[in-house]
């Protein structure tokens, strides 16, 4: 969003409608805020009310500028229909804003349902439909409702066909397929007409996508092959989304633009079983951009891919030096494989011990308990 989104400069008209602010999640100074304003994926964007701090809109992921603009108005009106009461407002759009005012909140069950109800009672062509999809969508997920997720998914999708939210709709509604238990009687069904629409979308380049958006497409359509035992169809999705990856990168026209990129790529090099493949482009991101952890702690995971542990936890070495909070955790789990890769049980032990004690340590808008119970199971599995 930063490299591709916020310089654009068709946002210049909102620049005078808005206190714009941004958090960094990992300050251990910013945790009361973020326990306020729960963030459970990044990117998240709250639109918050002046009058009483209550969110008036939240969107989780990224957005195109148009999606930008439209969401940026939509926050300003409801905030200003809340001033005015909204009584004239119709059914759809009362169940709409009570829907926005609940998901802002993190009530992700009651605004599954109040978005239910604003679609049951929407007009033909209402201007939120897209929005109301995606946000329902995610609701639905968050509340591990995947076969209703699914439904919604295969039945909007026809309507958002060449739209922006077209890859969101299928890729999320793919996953939540694929999460349905084996004996499910409509799983397969629906996996089946989900991955197809995932599969247009990815191949359609005609739609107004995010390249982040097309690439979580990809990602939905290899979990789909992998679900189906299909390696070489998983190879072959997984050489597709490199090659698509490596187009976008070269068209970047600055170091911050090709590095958002870097995680993606490293992952479908992981699948591709070349490793190597991202070491260039990962050196290069870690010269041009030398105050980020992320090229360092993506090299540390290349490297222990290809067994090189001595580079690997030199990588692991400069990405700690420069990553504070929650983000250290990553890098020292990485830190751990590395150590066993080496045959270095101990020291995997005592930096498990290290990762544990920083996560209990951490304050209660940045704590996260699975993470710990992840940490110490994976303590525990030591030999």
């Amino acid at each position: 969003m930063r490299a591709y989104v916020f310089t654009d400069r068709a946002l210049e008209q909102q620049a005078g409608r808005f206190v714009w602010l941004q958090i960094d999640t990992e300050k251990a100074g910013n945790a009361p805020l973020r326990e306020k304003f729960p963030v459970v994926a990044l990117p998240t964007y709250f639109i918050v009310n002046p009058a009483d701090e209550s969110v008036a809109l939240r969107w989780v992921g990224g957005a195109t500028v148009s999606r930008l603009q439209g969401m940026l108005d939509d926050g300003r009106r409801a905030v200003l229909a809340g001033a005015a009461g909204g009584a004239t407002a119709s059914r759809a759009e009362r169940a709409f804003a009570r829907a926005e005012r609940l998901y802002g909140a993190g009530d992700n069950a009651g605004a599954a349902a109040a978005y239910g109800e604003a679609l049951a009672q929407a007009p033909g062509g209402w201007p939120r439909y897209a929005r109301a999809v995606e946000s329902l969508l995610f609701a639905l997920q968050s509340t591990g409702d995947d076969e209703r997720a699914a439904r919604l998914a295969a039945q909007a999708f026809p309507r958002l066909r060449r739209t922006p939210s077209a890859a969101n709709v299928a890729a999320s509604g793919l996953g939540s397929a694929l999460e349905l238990p084996a004996e499910h009687g409509a799983r397969d069904s629906l996996i089946a007409v989900l991955e197809a629409d995932t599969r247009e979308v990815v191949y359609d380049r005609g739609t107004p996508l995010a390249a982040d958006d097309r690439s979580a497409a990809y990602i939905a359509l290899l979990e789909a092959r992998a679900a189906a035992h299909d390696s070489l169809g998983a190879l072959r999705v997984a050489s597709e989304w490199a090659a698509f990856l490596e187009g976008e990168a070269a068209r970047a026209k600055t170091p911050e633009a090709r590095a958002v990129f870097d995680s993606h790529r490293l992952s479908a090099y992981l699948e591709l079983d070349q490793p190597g493949r991202a070491l260039p482009m990962l050196t290069a991101s870690e010269r041009d951009l030398p105050g980020d952890y992320n090229p360092p702690a993506r090299l540390a995971i290349a490297y222990l891919a290809m067994h090189r542990w001595d580079e690997a936890l030199a990588a692991s070495d400069r990405a700690l030096a420069k990553a504070y909070g929650p983000r250290r955790l990553r890098i020292l789990d990485t830190r751990a494989d590395i150590q066993v890769g080496r045959s270095d049980v101990p020291a995997a032990r005592r930096t498990l011990k290290d990762a544990i004690r920083i996560a209990e340590a951490l304050p209660a808008g940045q704590r996260s308990e699975s993470s710990i119970a992840g940490l110490k199971k994976k303590l525990d599995a030591l030999p």
